[in-house]
């Protein structure tokens, strides 16, 4: 049956001992994002094998159904309404409003436990985080006084929104954020959490500062490149997961519509050039379950676009008919949006 999402157990393996391997001869944990493949529990499995030292997810529905002795994360900053769940399924959170961490620290005074925060702090990328520039020490001398909570240390992001990319003098800022703060207060941060798959390419030419000690990597284990510069990181796999559909379609057709052309069924103006008939393949899935631009073409394929039920491209030989499955590699944001959709199937190869 197609659609269906294909997923390597043993390349999503070989992608997280290869790159784990690397951050810990540079003195750096890991935690792995789960939130692409939605805590896939095949895939948390394959994690639970690895000497990874943390499973980190944006949702707290993920975190619940994760079954690991490792510690749980939540990457994305907790709601107000959900303090009681945060501490009840994520040993550790990332945070950056007062007003929440002490409804976290009541929350665990409720169930006697402490919590385990990492400060976020905004170095430029203007994502989560307290602005680099701003009076924070008042805040964490806040935190310090709340007996539930623990300031586990400090994290940024980059890349995520503003496209800023990592280097020595913007990951400068966190450092002195973080001697501020151990100088002020007379403590020793446990974590320095200094980014994500973008900081790959530093790590890998040994421009990463040594200050920090941890990095949140979802993108480069499933697909195996960094993302600051969007390269392939050798001895990685880029096929971990890939999108196979059937081909419901094989017609010659023109390549530019007749008639008056207006907005297709997304609101997008029309855009074609025409180059003559071609060989035109309409394959069952679309847009309902992912964007055409999410997926990669083969060599055989040139995509043209898609509806909210169909995927039309363009096949460059005649050796393909009704029936036959053609694959695609895809992006994070791909990825995304097949294992999010109910519509497709998941398949396992080199099952565990």
């Amino acid at each position: 049956m197609y659609p269906s999402i294909h997923i390597n157990l043993e390349k999503y393996r070989h992608n997280l001992n290869y790159l784990h391997h690397l951050s810990k001869e540079h003195g750096q944990s890991v935690m792995v994002v789960t939130k692409v493949f939605c805590a896939d529990r095949k895939l948390i499995d394959v994690i639970n094998t690895t000497a990874i030292e943390y499973i980190a997810d944006s949702k707290i529905e993920n975190l619940k159904k994760i079954k690991t002795e490792k510690m749980k994360v939540l990457l994305r900053i907790p709601q107000l309404s959900q303090v009681n769940e945060v501490v009840k399924y994520s040993d550790l959170s990332l945070n950056s409003e007062l007003k929440v961490i002490e409804a976290l620290d009541l929350a665990a005074k409720n169930i006697n436990q402490k919590h385990r925060i990492l400060l976020m702090f905004d170095i430029g990328d203007l994502r989560e985080g307290i602005f680099y520039k701003s009076d924070y020490l008042p805040m964490i001398s806040k935190i310090l006084t709340l007996e539930h909570i623990e300031l586990f240390g400090i994290g940024t992001n980059l890349t995520c929104f503003g496209g800023v990319i990592p280097t020595a003098e913007t990951l400068n800022k966190l450092q002195i954020i973080k001697e501020d703060i151990e100088k002020h207060f007379s403590i020793s941060l446990n974590m320095i959490s200094g980014g994500n798959s973008s900081a790959i390419q530093m790590l890998k030419d040994e421009k990463l500062p040594s200050f920090i000690n941890n990095l949140r990597i979802g993108e480069a284990f499933v697909l195996g490149r960094e993302t600051a510069y969007g390269k392939q990181i050798e001895n990685m796999f880029d096929d971990v997961f890939t999108l196979k559909a059937e081909i419901v379609e094989l017609k010659e057709k023109p390549s530019m519509p007749e008639g008056l052309l207006g907005f297709d069924a997304f609101g997008k103006p029309a855009n074609f050039t025409d180059r003559g008939n071609m060989n035109r393949a309409i394959l069952g899935i679309g847009r309902q379950d992912v964007d055409c631009e999410n997926l990669i073409d083969g060599p055989d394929t040139n995509i043209l676009g898609c509806s909210s039920d169909h995927l039309i491209v363009e096949l460059k030989t005649n050796q393909y008919a009704v029936g036959n499955v053609l694959t695609f590699k895809l992006t994070y944001a791909g990825i995304l949006r097949l294992m999010t959709s109910p519509y497709v199937r998941r398949v396992y190869e080199n099952n565990l």
